[in-house]
């Protein structure tokens, strides 16, 4: 009798447990051939950055060997991904395809084509969500509109909540009687060409079981009091799983369902579940953004500020660089951008205080931040990242008041008050006193001194005027204000 072959396409769904698209594959079919498809291309303009790459080339070798131990080797293939799925099928004899689904408006449009000519080939596709607790599309305003304000759309969510189900890795998947072509994942040049991400591996355990593991370690170390300490950058009190929730090594449901128990158990108090989960909120409520307004990773959604009086390239290359670099002379915002460039991750409070700087102290389009962070974040998620950037600039979707601005001394004395987050990434500030560490240039000669640290030379002194800065932004923001 012939065996039914299907294919188990994987994109960013990582991982063997609780994968909705591998699980119908395996009900359905006798063999399964799994295969990830090399196709930057179909991302553009959003090629994933240098940091994305290095995380999804230990990734894979994760899961190849995951899916080896099951008896079915993962088949790496070069090529657009039509021609590359096509191609599996006539060498195995599929009739079927698997994938989850992802969100990204290029992506989308290109897995409608890809169904259609699948479809045409007489090959049945079917997909499944892995990556979200509601699609994007479901959810919608009385009056039948997408979301534009975070805490409506929060208790629309709670309603709308899947039912807390996770389903087992498979435990054994008979590979394809036919040799398959397949490249070794360092073909892929997914590593950089100079060892700039040698801080990585000190940080991060990419993978299934790397995300097993962050996830046991927050719910017996972090969740207890996160709600209390999550803005202190400090402090070991946030998940950090958002790597692997982006790659798929682990699904929100998955996340629920811990906290949930951590809760029941009465490791962590209502209040602390609540807000982690609310925090899963906001990514989904950026994917209903995303999908709906698919023009925001590059334009504002507040038309408004289509006209705002932004600085020339010209006129802020200079500061764009020592914002990348992290000598703006600001401590908490270096030790932030120090620490996005060795770890590819930024604490979330501090990514806000390093782009309010750039955005409103420095006038600097809020595009160019968005890049920054999405070629350097192992976590760089189109969704969150438009979002983020959007809220500080006060020109997204709920966003910050525009005349809100972040003062990095006052927010590093708040959240930092001892200095040792600073003192981490930034050992050449380790010898001033905790009240000078937050604004060096306001130092005692003695506390400079005793420190031995020489402002301007090993230390820079701030890149721009903290007054005059919020003077001036305040009045660009006045410019477009009655528009």
């Amino acid at each position: 009798m012939n065996k039914s072959v299907a294919i188990m396409w994987f994109r960013r769904d990582l991982r063997l447990t609780d994968n909705p698209a591998l699980m119908m594959a395996v009900a359905r079919h006798d063999q399964i051939i799994p295969v990830y498809i090399d196709d930057p291309e179909a991302e553009a303009p959003w090629q994933p950055g240098a940091a994305s790459r290095w995380w999804l080339h230990h990734s894979l070798t994760a899961l190849q060997d995951a899916l080896a131990a099951l008896g079915a080797p993962l088949i790496i293939r070069k090529d657009r991904s039509l021609a590359a799925l096509l191609a599996l099928a006539r060498e195995t004899g599929a009739r079927a395809v698997y994938w989850n689904h992802l969100y990204e408006p290029a992506i989308r449009a290109r897995d409608q084509q890809l169904g259609e000519a699948l479809g045409t080939a007489g090959i049945d596709t079917a997909s499944g969500n892995s990556a979200l607790w509601c699609e994007p599309w479901t959810l919608k305003t009385g009056g039948g509109d997408p979301y534009r304000v975070f805490t409506p759309y929060w208790r629309k969510l709670l309603t709308a909540l899947p039912p807390l189900s996770i389903a087992p890795a498979p435990d054994r998947m008979d590979r394809s009687d036919t040799h398959l072509d397949s490249l070794p994942i360092p073909a892929l040049n997914l590593l950089p060409a100079r060892p700039w991400d040698q801080g990585f591996y000190r940080h991060w355990q990419p993978g299934e079981a790397g995300a097993f593991a962050a996830l046991q370690r927050f719910a017996e170390q972090g969740l207890e009091g996160y709600q209390r300490r999550r803005d202190l950058p400090a402090v070991a009190a946030v998940s950090r799983l958002s790597p692997h929730l982006h790659f798929g090594e682990i699904g929100p449901q998955q996340l629920r369902a811990a906290v949930m128990r951590a809760a029941a158990a009465g490791d962590a108090l209502e209040a602390d579940t609540g807000h982690f989960l609310r925090e899963l909120g906001w990514r989904e409520f950026g994917h209903h953004l995303l999908h709906h307004f698919p023009e925001t990773p590059d334009q504002p959604l507040s038309e408004r500020f289509a006209a705002f009086p932004w600085r020339k390239p010209a006129d802020y290359a200079a500061d764009l660089q020592a914002w990348q670099q992290g000598t703006t002379g600001f401590p908490i915002v270096d030790a932030g951008m120090r620490q996005l460039w060795r770890s590819g991750w930024m604490h979330n409070r501090v990514r806000m205080i390093v782009a309010s700087l750039l955005t409103k102290n420095l006038l600097i389009p809020w595009q160019e931040g968005a890049r920054w962070f999405w070629d350097t974040l192992v976590d760089a998620d189109l969704a969150s990242n438009t979002l983020g950037w959007q809220w500080v600039a006060g020109c997204g979707a709920d966003a910050a008041p525009y005349f809100r601005i972040f003062n990095p001394v006052l927010q590093s004395q708040r959240f930092d008050p001892g200095g040792a987050y600073i003192r981490e990434w930034l050992p050449e500030l380790e010898g001033l006193p905790d009240s000078a560490i937050h604004a060096p240039w306001q130092a005692k000669p003695a506390e400079l001194a005793a420190a031995k640290l020489r402002l301007g030379t090993d230390y820079p002194l701030p890149i721009v005027d903290l007054a005059r800065s919020r003077a001036r932004a305040l009045d660009a923001y006045a410019a477009i204000r009655n528009r």
